[in-house]
C-alpha cells in the first residue's frame, strides 16, 4: 500500500486558495470555489450517511450540469467510485453498465426515467436511488441539504491504486469494459494536462465545456479545478455553434476540450468570425483522428492555439501531444504533417509486432504504451487484462508508426484494415486523400468481402454544403495520391454517417447499413 492524496484535495485547496473565485458558470447561475466545495462536502456527507463508502461504485447518468460536476468529487471525498455514463447511451446499455459495476448507488437525471428503470432491474446491488431533478423521491439537491447541518468530512484515505473512476469504453468491439482509474494514476494525469496540454493555466483562465464530462471533457475540466480556473457550461446538451462561441467571447474563454466533429462544427459555422475568439489559448482536440484538410481549416480560422493529443480512456488521454509549435496550415516537410505527436512526460511509446518484439522507425505495427497515466485494468475482467497488458506494455489495439524524431503517425484501427489481394490497406490513409476532393465533407472506408480480391474498399462520402460527388470524379482524383489497390472498388455517397454515443463514426455499423441497403 502506497498512501497517495485523495483526488478531492485539489478542489479543498482551491476552495481555500481562492473562495471567492467562480468556479463554475451555468446558464445563468455561477457558483464560486466555496460554493461548490460546501455543496460537495454536503453531498459527500449525506451519501456517508445514507450508507455509501469507500469502494462502492456510483453510476451517474446524467447530462452537463452543476450535479454531475460535483458528483465526481463527492464521491472522491469519501473514497467511493464514480461510475459516470453518456447520456446518450440507450436504457439496457446503461443498466448493462450499473450491474456490470455492481454499483450500490445509482444518481439518475430525471430527463431519463426508461434509463433509471432499467438500471433499477437489472442492478440488483443498489440501495440508494438519487436524482438530478424535481422527483417525488430524493434528489440530488436533497443530499445537499441533508449534508449541510453534519460536519464536514475530511478526504478519505486513499493508496495509490485506490479506485476513484470506472471509464467504461465505447464498446465497439463487443461489450463495454471499465477501465479502472485511481487516484494515483488521476493525479498524474492532472499534472500531466496541466504541463503538456495548458501550460500557464491559472485561475484567471476559462474553460468552455463542449463534451460531455463523463469521459475525455471530465479529465480537462480536472485541471481546470486543480488551477482554479472556471469551467463554463454550455445550456443544453446538444452543441448549439453560435452560443458557443458567443460564450468565448462573453467569459474571455482560454481553453476548451474537443473532439475532431465538434471542432469542425465550430470553425465552419458563421459564428467563428461573428464573435472576438483571441482569447483562446489551447483549443485540444482528441478522441479520433483529424484529417489534415480540416487542421488546416482550423487553423486558418482559429490561429496558432490547436492543441491535439492521442490517448484512450484507458490511458486516460496520456499517450502523445502535438502543441501550436508544431502545428502549421503549410504544408512544410520539417513538420510532422499527420502525426498525432510524441510521447507525454512520463509516458514511453512503442511499435510492437505480433510477437511483441519492438520495430524501427518507420515500420507500422500496434501502437503500445506504459507509464503512470495507464489504468489499474479492466474491472472484473481478468481475459481483457491478461490480453491488454502482455509483454509488460498496454495495447492500444491501434496501428501506427514512429518517425525518426519519435513523432507518432497513427495508420487506423488493427479492426478496421483490411487485405485486398494480398496487400494490406489501412482505410484512414485512404480516408485523407478523399478529404482532400472540394465536394467532400466527409469519408469512411471500409473493407467489404469480395470474391476475386477477398476484400476490396467501399467508400462512403458525404458531400460538402451545395456540392454533389462525382464517383469518377473522385477516383480520378484520387491517382497519383495513392497506389491503386488502395483506390475503394465503390463510391457511396449518404446525407450522413452513423456516429455512435460518443460521436465516432462505428465502422460496423457502416458495414451494417451497406449490406442492408444492398450497396456492398
Amino acid at each position: 500500500m502506497i498512501p497517495t492524496s485523495n483526488l478531492a484535495s485539489l478542489l479543498l485547496h482551491t476552495a481555500r486558495r481562492l473562495p471567492d473565485r467562480p468556479a463554475l458558470a451555468w446558464r445563468e447561475r455561477t457558483w464560486t470555489w466555496s460554493d461548490l466545495a460546501a455543496r460537495v462536502c454536503a453531498a459527500a456527507t449525506a451519501l456517508r450517511a445514507r450508507g455509501i463508502g469507500a469502494g462502492d461504485r456510483v453510476l451517474v447518468h446524467a447530462r452537463n450540469g452543476n450535479a454531475i460536476f460535483e458528483s465526481c468529487w463527492a464521491c472522491w471525498l469519501i473514497g467511493a467510485v464514480w461510475v459516470p455514463t453518456n447520456f446518450r447511451l440507450s436504457p439496457p446499455e446503461v443498466a448493462y453498465l450499473a450491474a456490470n459495476a455492481g454499483c450500490r448507488a445509482h444518481v439518475f437525471d430525471t430527463g431519463f426515467p426508461d434509463h433509471r428503470a432499467a438500471a433499477r432491474a437489472d442492478n440488483l446491488a443498489c440501495v440508494l436511488d438519487v436524482a438530478i431533478g424535481e422527483d417525488s423521491g430524493l434528489s440530488w439537491e436533497d443530499l445537499v441539504t441533508e449534508g449541510r447541518g453534519a460536519s464536514v468530512p475530511e478526504t478519505a484515505a486513499v493508496d495509490r491504486d485506490h479506485p476513484a473512476w470506472l471509464f467504461y469504453t465505447s464498446g465497439t468491439t463487443g461489450r463495454p469494459k471499465g477501465g479502472t482509474l485511481t487516484h494515483g494514476q488521476l493525479a498524474f494525469v492532472v499534472v500531466n494536462h496541466i504541463a503538456d496540454l495548458m501550460p500557464g493555466l491559472n485561475e484567471h483562465h476559462a474553460s468552455l465545456v463542449v463534451a460531455p464530462l463523463s469521459h475525455g471533457a471530465g479529465i480537462h475540466a480536472m485541471a481546470q479545478v486543480a488551477r482554479g480556473a472556471v469551467s463554463v457550461l454550455l445550456p443544453g446538451e446538444r452543441l448549439d455553434v453560435p452560443e458557443a462561441w458567443r460564450l468565448v467571447e462573453q467569459h474571455r474563454v482560454t481553453n476548451m476540450f474537443t473532439v475532431p466533429t465538434i471542432l469542425n462544427a465550430l470553425v465552419r459555422d458563421a459564428g467563428v468570425d461573428a464573435y472576438d475568439h483571441s482569447s483562446l489559448r489551447h483549443v485540444i482536440y482528441a478522441g479520433a483522428p483529424m484529417y489534415r484538410e480540416d487542421q488546416k481549416h482550423a487553423l486558418r480560422k482559429l490561429g496558432p492555439c490547436l492543441v491535439q493529443y492521442f490517448g484512450l480512456g484507458e490511458v486516460t488521454g496520456n499517450i502523445t501531444v502535438l502543441p501550436p509549435e508544431w502545428h502549421s496550415v503549410e504544408d512544410d516537410p520539417t513538420m510532422p504533417l499527420g502525426s498525432c505527436g510524441y510521447p507525454r512526460t512520463g509516458i514511453e511509446v512503442a511499435i510492437l509486432d505480433a510477437t511483441q518484439a519492438r520495430l524501427p522507425a518507420g515500420a507500422t505495427g500496434e501502437i503500445c504504451v506504459r507509464g503512470p497515466a495507464v489504468m489499474a485494468g479492466y474491472f472484473g475482467n481478468d481475459d481483457a487484462n491478461a490480453k491488454a497488458f502482455a509483454g509488460g506494455w498496454f495495447h492500444t489495439g491501434d496501428l501506427g508508426h514512429l518517425d525518426e524524431r519519435g513523432f507518432l503517425f497513427i495508420t487506423g484501427r488493427q479492426s478496421d484494415m483490411y487485405i485486398s489481394g494480398g496487400s494490406n490497406v489501412y482505410p484512414r490513409e485512404v480516408e485523407e486523400a478523399l478529404l482532400t476532393h472540394p465536394c467532400i465533407a466527409e469519408a469512411c472506408v471500409v473493407g467489404m468481402p469480395d470474391a476475386k480480391w477477398g476484400e476490396t474498399g467501399v467508400a462512403v462520402l458525404v458531400a460538402a454544403d451545395g456540392a454533389t460527388i462525382d464517383p469518377a470524379a473522385v477516383l480520378a482524383h484520387l491517382h497519383g495520391r495513392l497506389g491503386r489497390y488502395k483506390h475503394p472498388a465503390r463510391i457511396v455517397v449518404w446525407d450522413a454517417l452513423p456516429r455512435s454515443g460518443y460521436g465516432k463514426v462505428p465502422k460496423a455499423d457502416v458495414k451494417r447499413l451497406l449490406a442492408e441497403r444492398g450497396e456492398a
